[in-house]
């Protein structure tokens, strides 16, 4: 055998190693990014689902008489606000996640202060539009939480892949970035008081 043959195969198969590494590492972060970009498109699937439920609701809560029109104007406000902030899975950044946030954000509380409103009238919360309505609130509500959580989850485990070395200097040559997660409101973590006094 030549002399010259043994640092060509050496060298090749160096070179074949390190390409194979290459594409592997891209690859798995490819998977993991479209799988995290699929988690968010879950979480707005929940929270359009929420939105999708809100002109039943008002249009309920519409037919009893003397209800307050601001709380009904509040929600169809806070509705729209929340429709129009859209986030492009395939760019999703901490800013336009925290615009999202604060408008789902002023949808809930928009939400919270209807229904409080709503307990002052017990005929309309006796009647079962109401009560299916506002049962199946709570089951989306339920759902944006684990879509939420399903959405960090799998973030998590594309920016730890991205960081980890050596991924990070393979991956960093494709412009693979750190995605965003969901994180909670400010004060959040302080409990509410509640007052029961009437």
């Amino acid at each position: 055998m030549k002399k010259w043959l043994v640092p060509v195969l050496i060298i090749g198969a160096i070179v074949l190693g390190l390409y194979l590494l290459t594409v592997g590492k891209y690859n798995n972060a490819v998977v993991k990014q479209e799988t995290a970009q699929t988690a968010w498109s879950q979480v707005e699937s929940a929270y359009q689902r929420r939105s999708d439920l809100i002109p039943n609701l008002v249009n309920t809560v519409k037919g009893a008489a003397d209800f307050e029109r601001g709380t009904l104007t509040d929600v169809i406000e806070a509705r729209a606000k929340a429709t129009s902030v859209n986030v492009d899975a395939s760019n999703i950044t901490q800013e336009n996640l925290q615009q999202f946030q604060q408008a789902q954000g002023e949808v809930s509380s928009a939400l919270s202060r209807l229904l409080v409103t709503v307990e002052r009238y017990p005929e309309l919360r006796a009647t079962q539009n109401f009560q299916q309505l506002q049962s199946q609130l709570e089951g989306t509500e339920n759902r944006i939480n684990v879509e939420r959580n399903r959405y960090n989850e799998q973030v998590r485990d594309y920016n730890t892949y991205i960081r980890k070395f050596p991924n990070n200097l393979i991956v960093g040559m494709y412009g693979f970035e750190r995605m965003p997660l969901f994180e909670a409101d400010p004060g959040s973590e302080n409990a509410p008081e509640v007052d029961f006094d009437f």
